[in-house]
């Protein structure tokens, strides 16, 4: 039998050499610079102040639904159509195209779940410099201006984002290059046209140069048979200081300003050990951003999946606290004010301006266009065991009996690259997995579950049925002579199959059937890696931009690629059950939308504390977005973790949305069991938290599929008004009610932690401490310590006993915390369904509101024309802050009345109440006298 490393040939000789080089850190000379990528150092070289685009007022049509304007550009004629439009929801739409382009541009489909109903539009007043509209929300108003144009949105005196204030529009039209052939359409074209958008002036042939119609980094050359494309655009935020989002990138919640080095990156990269705290694109782009201050928050949606560069500039950027209390003391009239400017290397400009005024509202406007998180089933909130890779079966067999010897539970197990015949997607070793279904029947058996990696690159093997299928349908995206494209990536030489053709997603979907992907079972999920997509041998690790999807070229729609593969995928787990289960699937690659599709990981990090520290604020500003089911490789991918690192990475995750350990192939195992019994009972116990914690987490993943709001969430989101909280990413909220300040200095002996609200108090969730809100509290911590505080006024449900799985949990009871605020009230809420199907949609589910005021704790149905049953009951119930009762009598919904056994902590105000025994969907009402 061939050897590992003679399967795998040059592919991975050429990979391990990267990992093998010594630094185990990114070659930066890899991935481009703006400077050396072409569009992005043209447009930024355009100087402020001097914009050559001037409205033409007498071109303004108005309807009841938009307003419909053409710009000039003074320079060279050509003509853009702008179109604005007010969208339901306080959002403002902003399109930009020319005006009579030489071929369509490509415009982003599939990713809004429908055409954004408008709201009318109204002229206000319109004079030879400009134009007044009424957007009809809070004396809200749009002014165009005419020379040169500029757009500001304006709510009362206030003005909330103007738009090329800077005069920073770039917006570059097709064109013919005149020194290759003229336009075979040039003589049908209306004699209106200006010159300019049939061939390049003689201004524009002196410019050709530097990238405009092909460009060389490294080995590889882009032709661009379209000529340059790029567009860009500014927008000035007054009163801004805080921006946030454009994941992914590993660096700050807050985002940098970029004048002195390279923009934000956005293009969807395979980055081998990608570096900290820098601008670099990594594997996801969501073109969103956030703006944050006391008295509003805003975001900016850049509709646009070609390549693009973020350039944040503030006029406080530098100034040190002392330079802005100096500022505040002598009065300086100086406004905060933050300006943005987005650059895209093609398609047009098309952006949606979501005026909040609150975080809250501005999760929904964005939800309102792209969809909320997807419903994940209950099992994949627990816990994930993942490696590269487990060898075979019996592996499989001993890892799973591990977790039950060392009293650990889990819910998937985890298959990488290895697990397949010789790297045919939708196979399996012959030899080491050679029976898969009785493998996942044994984890069936126990109510555990797998996922099986499903990568996009095909191998090129005329005995490989998917290849051939995928050939033979001419589903492969084709190079830019019409071939297949083909490139490097874990089989040799791969296919990369078009996904952005509908009919493609649709035969991929089928693949997951039962009787086609052979040994998958119902309890069998799927990894979508590699979809960037990476190419090995390609320009930065990715594909040629010529390469053609129909009559687009992939730099059109790079940033869709992974998203387009996620919806393929999750949607064959859907069909495979004719339309009744819930898929599960985790992706790499995201752009906008990806929320409605599953989970995402931040990528190949490495064990290293600041990799562990850099998670928190990478899942905070995906969740921002839209994106909540984020989570980060426990443990590091590469490298190996001390048992203090570890143990540490273990705490931090049982707290974050997606729960995974995964490792490097050539990292030595690291199964929880495998670091001495005292860091194993550590590891066993953070995760045994996470399990006592899965109703509340259930109900978040329901709230954020309702609303769009993030799971685990930045402070400012909850608290807007406290600037204290604006820059915090080394803490986070899950939903409101639970504060985690995980421990992530290496031999740290205490941490310090913001806990706010001025009328707020805080209970440890171990010790059941009080701490009053709007304090830097300081804690000492030992290595068992996961510093968790719960809002007091909340009610959060919880499991506490924890058994293999969250399925082997489904009947067990609850637990209700109720920590008690200063007026002594709480209030909280349960959700409950069977955990795994669509059912949800029938209003097949439990969804009640849990209030403790006046001494009296009730539970009231929410939903009162869902239906659902549980065996699940009340077993016990905790209240934090409280006095001692001198009785407590329980009603029924059947008015049976029956005094309950207490005891009381005098030494904490903690009143356990013990065996009350209500079915937890029941209606009850509790009194304390």
């Amino acid at each position: 039998m061939a050897t590992f490393t003679e399967r795998m040939g040059p592919v991975l000789l050429f990979w391990l050499g990267l990992c093998l080089s010594g630094t185990w850190a990114v070659d930066k000379g890899n991935f481009k610079t703006c400077d050396q990528s072409a569009f992005c150092k043209r447009q930024r070289a355009i100087t402020p102040g001097e914009s050559p685009y001037r409205a033409l007022l007498e071109t303004m049509e108005l309807t009841n639904t938009k307003l419909t304007l053409q710009l000039i550009n003074d320079n060279n004629k050509v003509r853009l159509l702008l179109e604005l439009y007010r969208l339901q929801g306080n959002i403002t739409r902003v399109k930009i195209n020319e005006l009579k382009p030489l071929k369509p541009r490509y415009e982003v489909p599939d990713v809004l779940i429908r055409e954004p109903p408008t709201e009318p539009l109204s002229l206000l007043s319109q004079d030879e410099n400009g134009v007044v509209l009424s957007l009809g929300a809070e004396s809200q108003r749009v002014i165009v201006s005419a020379r040169p144009f500029r757009l500001d949105i304006v709510e009362g005196r206030d003005v909330l984002m103007s738009l090329n204030s800077r005069g920073l529009l770039g917006f570059e039209h097709l064109r013919m290059r005149k020194d290759t052939q003229a336009d075979p359409e040039a003589d049908n074209k209306e004699a209106t046209d200006p010159p300019s958008q049939v061939e390049t002036t003689k201004e524009e042939e002196e410019k050709v140069e530097d990238g405009m119609w092909e460009e060389t980094f490294k080995s590889h050359t882009d032709s661009k048979p379209n000529g340059p494309s790029a567009v860009s655009l500014d927008f000035s935020l007054p009163g801004v200081e805080h921006v946030y989002g454009i994941p992914e990138h590993a660096d700050t919640l807050k985002l940098k300003t970029t004048d002195s080095g390279d923009p934000y990156r956005l293009y969807n990269l395979d980055v081998f050990q990608y570096e900290l705290y820098n601008p670099m694109a990594l594997y996801g782009s969501v073109p969103v951003m956030l703006a944050h201050n006391a008295q509003r928050t805003t975001g900016i949606f850049w509709l646009n999946a070609a390549e693009t560069w973020v350039d944040i500039s503030s006029n406080t950027a530098g100034k040190t606290v002392f330079g802005k209390m100096l500022d505040y003391v002598q009065g300086s009239s100086e406004t905060p004010q933050t300006d943005v400017r987005w650059i895209s290397e093609s398609g047009i400009i098309d952006v949606f301006l979501m005026l909040g005024p609150t975080p809250r509202e501005v999760f929904s406007q964005y939800a309102s266009l792209t969809g909320t998180q997807a419903f994940p089933p209950l099992a994949s909130l627990g816990y994930h065991q993942c490696r590269w890779n487990y060898n075979d079966q019996e592996d499989v067999r001993a890892v799973d009996a591990g977790f039950d010897e060392h009293d650990i539970p889990y819910d998937f197990i985890w298959l990488d690259i290895e697990h397949t015949d010789g790297k045919r997607y939708f196979t399996w070793d012959p030899h080491k997995f050679a029976s898969p279904k009785e493998m996942l029947q044994g984890l069936m058996d126990k109510k555990r579950k797998m996922v099986a990696i499903v990568d996009p690159h095909i191998k090129v093997d005329t005995n490989y049925k998917i290849h051939n299928e995928i050939r033979s349908r001419g589903f492969y995206i084709k190079n830019k002579d019409g071939a297949d494209y083909e490139g490097w990536c874990w089989p040799g030489s791969a296919g990369y199959p078009d996904f952005t053709r509908p009919d493609m997603r649709a035969w991929w979907a089928g693949q997951f059937a039962y009787d086609q992907y052979e040994g998958s079972m119902e309890n069998l999920y799927t990894w979508n890696d590699m979809n960037e997509p990476s190419v090995f041998n390609g320009p930065e690790v990715t594909m040629h931009k010529d390469a053609l999807h129909g009559s687009w070229e992939h730099r059109d729609m790079h940033n869709l690629y992974g998203f387009y593969v996620q919806m393929a995928t999750a949607q064959g787990l859907i069909e495979r059950s004719g339309g009744v289960e819930r898929p599960f699937v985790l992706t790499r690659a995201v752009f906008a939308g990806s929320q409605r599709l599953g989970a995402v990981w931040t990528g190949d990090n490495a064990a290293e504390w600041d990799h562990l520290k850099i998670s928190i604020p990478m899942c905070l500003s995906l969740g921002l977005v839209g994106i909540s089911f984020c989570g980060a490789d426990v443990g590091g991918f590469f490298k190996s973790p001390s048992s203090e690192l570890l143990v540490r990475w273990y705490q931090t995750g049982a707290y974050q949305p997606f729960f995974r350990a995964h490792a490097h192939l050539d990292t030595p195992r690291r199964e929880p069991w495998l670091f001495g019994p005292e860091n194993t009972a550590l590891i066993r116990e953070a995760v045994r938290q996470r399990y006592t914690f899965l109703p509340y987490w259930y109900q978040l993943f329901y709230h954020a599929y309702q609303t769009g709001e993030p799971v685990m969430r930045p402070l400012w989101v909850e608290y807007p008004q406290d600037p204290a909280t604006f820059a915090l990413d080394d803490e986070f909220l899950l939903g409101r009610d639970l504060l985690v300040h995980p421990v992530t200095e290496e031999g740290a002996r205490g941490v310090t932690a913001y806990l706010p609200g001025k009328d707020e108090v805080w209970f440890d969730i171990h010790t059941f401490q009080k701490h009053n809100g709007v304090q830097n509290l300081y804690i000492p911590v030992t290595m068992s310590s996961i510093p968790v505080f719960q809002r007091g006024g909340s009610i959060i449900p919880r499991k506490l006993r924890v058994r293999r799985s969250s399925a082997c949990m489904e009947d067990d009871p609850y637990t209700l915390y109720v920590a008690l605020d200063n007026r002594r009230t709480a209030e909280g809420e349960l959700y409950i369904d069977d955990g795994h199907t669509f059912n949800f949609e029938k209003r097949e589910f439990i969804h009640r509101k849990f209030s403790f005021t006046n001494n009296v704790l009730s539970s009231v149905n929410l939903e009162p024309d869902a239906q659902f049953t549980t065996k699940s009951w009340v077993e016990r119930i905790i209240i934090l802050g409280a006095s001692k009762p001198s009785k407590i009598t329980l009603r029924t919904a059947d008015d049976q009345e029956n005094q309950l056994e207490f005891d009381f902590d005098a030494s904490m105000s903690v009143l356990t109440i013990r065996k009350p025994g209500m079915n937890a969907g029941a209606d009850w009402t509790m009194t304390l006298q």
